[in-house]
């Protein structure tokens, strides 16, 4: 049960006049995913905080995360405020995740132009043998035994790997919706149907095979047809009575929206991708500061996303290691060998990066391909230019002084100062040499020029 819910409110009784509080309406506009079930949570906290006589969750989703979808059907099943899961408006629907979520409510509904259904699970990581994708149908059992030419039995047949997990992660969902259905008094049969064969129902349909309990034009309607209609709660019957009842719509604060932007998989990509460039930029040039700050900030923000995404992380070490080939590419010329290997690591790497086909939560092929070929670009250009820098001559600093010439100031007993590039230096050498002569710079030994006499010289002084 959520930690805002206590076991004394849950269990306290529940009658027509203990429910006279507002009505709280919240949106679900999308995928299902972290943030939708934080919200979702919050929501009804709320109702249960201000009493309310009923919740309604206006809902329009293809379907999301399947650990999203189970956490905000715990805290429905533990909600002691009665939930409406209404699809809604016209032309909406609740697929997948949001099929569960329906037979999940005290009460469905739906617009007249709304569907459901479509409730397989899609199969995550790479699709079947040749290509197809896995049988969304649970394969057959095998006989004990077949016979063979002679007679005699062969063994039996294995199936193959991926056909018994897909066939275990439907009966899995199967069973999982067939109990919300038996629950809440609903057609378990198409419920395990939607699972198994990934059917889909409009509104009206849903309506005469007893899958949703109301068809309404709008809230309005809605909450007039629930009016003096029972409920069955865990601690009992409730009545409701919505009728003049008080609407309070709960919307997404900007945490929600803040997790909704960033647990997007293309935008916690980008930000990964704009945090790596950055640090390798502030750290190839330090000093400039922002690149580093930014770059920062982006990666703990994509480091975020990722935590509470489905992460493949064979996907974000393959994408690690291709910018550290481009890197290597631009650093150690082979020849386009690493350069060609980080972009196919890089490209595998963003495909494979979010472990789940759900609507929503994929990485667009374009966006892989833009991606990729920035960061060829970029890494390559920059970095080419932070190792062209490497190789110029050196400008400034004690080495450059080898060669130059300078004059004498002081000079005895091998030691003395010289002026060279108009700077005094502690100087030392052989010869014969005299203050006034020109000298030349031989070696650099720290702070100690090395220094024999320069043949071009000319004498100043005595």
């Amino acid at each position: 049960m959520p930690a805002a819910w206590s076991a004394e409110d849950k269990n306290a009784p529940a009658t027509a006049t203990d429910v006279r509080g507002p009505v709280i309406v919240m949106t679900i506009d999308g995928a299902i995913g972290p943030p939708t079930a934080d919200y979702v949570h919050r929501g009804l906290a709320l109702a249960l905080k201000q009493q309310a006589r009923l919740v309604v969750v206006q809902l329009d989703t293809p379907g999301g995360l399947d650990a999203s979808m189970r956490s905000i059907i715990k805290d429905i099943l533990a909600s002691p405020v009665p939930v409406a899961i209404y699809v809604a408006p016209d032309g909406a629907r609740a697929a997948s995740a949001g099929t569960y979520m329906l037979y999940a409510s005290h009460i469905a509904a739906m617009s007249p132009a709304s569907n459901l259904g479509a409730a397989t699970p899609v199969a995550i990581g790479m699709p079947g043998p040749g290509g197809q994708p896995e049988n969304p149908l649970p394969p057959k059992k095998p006989s004990d035994s077949t016979s063979a030419p002679g007679g005699k039995a062969s063994p039996p047949k294995s199936e193959p790997a991926g056909d018994a997990m897909s066939a275990k992660r439907i009966a899995d969902a199967a069973a999982y919706i067939r109990s919300l259905a038996q629950l809440r008094g609903r057609n378990a049969e198409w419920a395990e149907q939607a699972v198994r064969e990934a059917v889909s129902l409009s509104a009206h349909e849903a309506r005469k095979l007893n899958v949703i309990d109301i068809v309404a034009r709008d809230l309005p309607d809605l909450l007039q047809q629930l009016d003096g209609r029972e409920v069955k709660m865990a601690a009992g019957t409730i009545r409701l009575e919505t009728k003049g009842a008080t609407l309070v719509n709960f919307e997404p604060d900007w945490r929600s929206k803040l997790l909704s932007v960033i647990t997007d998989p293309s935008l916690a990509l980008i930000l990964m991708l704009v945090g790596i460039y950055g640090l390798m930029f502030e750290f190839s040039n330090p000093g400039f500061v922002l690149p580093g700050v930014v770059g920062a900030i982006c990666l703990l923000l994509a480091l975020f996303a990722f935590q509470m995404l489905p992460v493949n992380y064979a996907g974000l070490a393959l994408i690690l290691l291709g910018v550290a080939f481009l890197i290597g590419e631009a650093f150690m010329p082979s020849f386009g060998v690493l350069g060609l290997g980080g972009v196919v690591a890089f490209a595998a790497g963003a495909l494979l990066l979010i472990d789940s086909d759900a609507p929503g939560y994929g990485v667009p092929l374009s966006l892989v391909a833009v991606l990729t070929a920035i960061s060829a670009t970029f890494v390559l250009v920059v970095a080419g230019m932070a190792a062209k820098a490497r190789t110029r001559p050196v400008v400034s600093g004690s080495r450059t002084l080898v060669g130059a010439t300078g004059e004498l100031v002081e000079y005895s007993g091998g030691e003395g100062w010289a002026t060279v590039q108009g700077e005094p230096w502690k100087v030392r050498g052989s010869g014969d040499l005299r203050p006034g002569h020109r000298v030349r710079v031989t070696g650099v030994d720290g702070s100690t020029l090395d220094v024999a006499a320069d043949s071009n010289q000319t004498t100043t002084g005595a």
